[in-house]
Order: C-alpha cells, then sequence, then structure tokens
C-alpha cells in the first residue's frame, strides 16, 4: 500500500475542526480520493452535501471515523469476520457495510437501516477526526457522477466556493475508492477498491463474491459514474488504435489510452492524445482519474480504453472505467432523459465536452509526437 502523503499545519486542522462543529462542510485528503466532509450527525450539514454534489439523497454516505474500537458506536451487530476485517485493513481503503445505531441519521444512510463506516490511511484525515472526536459523512468531493478529485486542486476546480474549507494534503496515494464490503450477513463485495478481493480471501480464509446487485445500496453503484466530460469507449486491447483511428477520422478528438503492450506503436495519430498506461496496478489506479481529467484538459470528446484484468487492483479500476462509459443523462425540458449518440457513427456526440485547454502540469506520460492540435 502506498505511504500516504501530506502534513498540515496546525492552525488550518482548527480551522476545519472549526468548520464542521458549525455545521460547514471540509474537503480533506484521503488514501483513495478527496472527499466532501460534514458532522455525521447534524441532518442540516449532510442534506448540504447532497445539495452540493447534486447527490440524490437515497444514494448512502461513508461515516469515517478516527479508529476502529468506535466501531460500536456506530454500528450494531458487528460480526466476527467484519472484526477482523477491520483489525486486518483499518485504517485503509476498506469500507465495512453494517447495521446502523440510532445516532446515525436516515438522512447520511439514504432512508436505509445499514451504515457504511471506514477508518482513513490518511494521517491528515486521521488528524482531522482525533481533532473533531466525531464521525465525518463524507462522500467524494466532487459533483454526482464525475470523474473523483485526488488533488485540493481538483475540489476546487469542481466544487469551488461550495466548499466551505479545503484540507490540502497533496494527492492521494492509492487513486481510488475504497472496497465496500457488506458485512451485515456472509462477506460480501459491493464496490470493488483499493483492497484487492484476494487479499480479503486470503484474510477470511474463505472466497468473498462480488454482487452485482444487492438490497444494500452503497456509494458507486450508478451504472453511469466517474465519469469525465468526453464519452468512454471500452474494447478489447488489440482494437484500441483501430477505434481511434476510426473516430479521428470522422472528425472526433480523440484521447487513447494505450495499453502497456502498444506503448512501442510508431507514426502519426492525427486528431489524438495518446496517454500509455502504467505497466503496474497500482500506477494505474493512482494515476487513472488524471489521465482522464488530462483528456477533457486537452478538449478530447471521446477517450478510448481497454480495461485490465479483473484482478488485484485491475478490478477496481475495470470497474471505474465500465461505469465511465456507462450510459449517461441528460436535463431536458421534458426531464432526465438518457443521452444517446448523434448518429451510429458518431458515438462520441452525447459528450457534454467543452472546448479545448492547455496541458496542464499533471505528471503524465503524453507520447512524443502522437499529440497534434
Amino acid at each position: 500500500m502506498v505511504p500516504p502523503q501530506g502534513v498540515i499545519a496546525p492552525h488550518r486542522l482548527e480551522r476545519a475542526v472549526r468548520v464542521l462543529r458549525a455545521g460547514g462542510l471540509v474537503a480533506f485528503p484521503t488514501e483513495t480520493v478527496y472527499g466532501l466532509g460534514a458532522d455525521a450527525e447534524n441532518v442540516g450539514a449532510v442534506k448540504r452535501v447532497f445539495e452540493v454534489k447534486g447527490r440524490p439523497p437515497t444514494h448512502p454516505l461513508i461515516v469515517h471515523i478516527g479508529d476502529r474500537a468506535q466501531i460500536d458506536d456506530w454500528a450494531a451487530g458487528v460480526s466476527g469476520p467484519a472484526q477482523h476485517l477491520a483489525e486486518c485493513f483499518w485504517p485503509g481503503p476498506l469500507t465495512l457495510v453494517f447495521r446502523r445505531r440510532s445516532r446515525v441519521p436516515l438522512a447520511v444512510t439514504g432512508g436505509l437501516e445499514t451504515v457504511a463506516l471506514r477508518v482513513p490511511e490518511h494521517p491528515v484525515a486521521l488528524a482531522l477526526l482525533a481533532a473533531y472526536g466525531g464521525g465525518v459523512a463524507a462522500p467524494s468531493a466532487n459533483r454526482f457522477g464525475a470523474v473523483s478529485p485526488t488533488t485540493a486542486g481538483h475540489v476546487r476546480e469542481g466544487l469551488g466556493a461550495a466548499v466551505d474549507f479545503v484540507l490540502d494534503g497533496g494527492p492521494c496515494g492509492v487513486g481510488v475508492e475504497s472496497t465496500i464490503v457488506d458485512a451485515t450477513a456472509e462477506p460480501v463485495i459491493l464496490r470493488p477498491g483499493g483492497v484487492a478481493r484476494e487479499d480479503l480471501e486470503q484474510a477470511l480464509g474463505c472466497s468473498v463474491p462480488v454482487s452485482a446487485r444487492s438490497a444494500v445500496r452503497v456509494p458507486g453503484q450508478h451504472p453511469s459514474h466517474y465519469a469525465p466530460r468526453a464519452r468512454v469507449l471500452l474494447v478489447e486491447p488489440d482494437q484500441v488504435t483501430a477505434q481511434a483511428e476510426l473516430l479521428a477520422a470522422q472528425g472526433c478528438r480523440v484521447g487513447v489510452l494505450l495499453p502497456p503492450e502498444a506503448a512501442n506503436l510508431s507514426g502519426s495519430r492525427t486528431g489524438q492524445v495518446m496517454i500509455t498506461v502504467p505497466e503496474s496496478d497500482a500506477d494505474y489506479a493512482r494515476q487513472l482519474y488524471g489521465l482522464l481529467r488530462e483528456f477533457d484538459r486537452h478538449g478530447c470528446e471521446a477517450i478510448v480504453a481497454s480495461a485490465p484484468a479483473p484482478e488485484g487492483l485491475g478490478l477496481a479500476i475495470t470497474d471505474r472505467l465500465r461505469r465511465a462509459a456507462g450510459p449517461r443523462r441528460v436535463s431536458s425540458s421534458a426531464g432526465s432523459v438518457p443521452a444517446t449518440a448523434g448518429t451510429s457513427t458518431e458515438p462520441w456526440r452525447a459528450s457534454t465536452g467543452s472546448g479545448r485547454a492547455s496541458r496542464s502540469d499533471l505528471q503524465v506520460q503524453v507520447r512524443p509526437g502522437r499529440e497534434s492540435s
């Protein structure tokens, strides 16, 4: 697991605590992504989280706590296997779902009788939770459905003045959200994330299935999620460059996530921004959301990618890419309707993309000679 980063000045930590106690919203770093935090027991503050994000009120929030010893303060009926998972992976990128205690407002749980708990593995997050002394309900600090933020700059770009205070703890070390496990019965993965399925199985000594559907609602289950402005198209690894060439020939500005085995391709790629995916899944996960943002900054209308093998962190990366490529909904005078392509040969036209932007200072590898304006 990547060591967390970030040291925060005491006066900034004190200010963040004051904001939370006053019912305000604080964006703070975790090892996964930046969270948009509110006092988990302040219903008004929690409702404001939903308003700022544009998040449906039926989508539960994760309550972040400072120590696994606090688990019984928030959860009822904690099983032996759940306790063992907490001992093995907290602090860390694992969220466990339990039956809620009465102190947890239904506004946090989306009206459910379950609560999602996590102890984050980031010194700034842990310092904030220790100084605050209570639970902090926090989804990712971005607009609902958009690419999650992995730097404080991403938070400011996406939410601006809607956030009362931002704690900058540097870039997130894991880069994708936590794994969510239903611990109300036999453990089941509801969302792949920063803790691999194989590690959970090793800890428990049994198989841990991944559930495509569950009566327990948790974050990250919406069909379209983690999405950049550009449309994302998933194809087989050996079809990435051909699909990108086809779209570019139709006048689409294309972002291309090249699989590692295609990194040595040569030749001009007019109208394409090509970035080679890291060979390590841990590096890929850490950079994924930054790469998607990079394509948006280049004004790409479509992003062509392939999913890695669904093992280790590859399972979480695959989940994020599939949801980024999922069907989107757009607003119209008739209400919210599915977004569809303009024509069968222009699948990127459902994008809400903006004009071209200049290159950012994001540290990614753009293949030399493969980008054209």
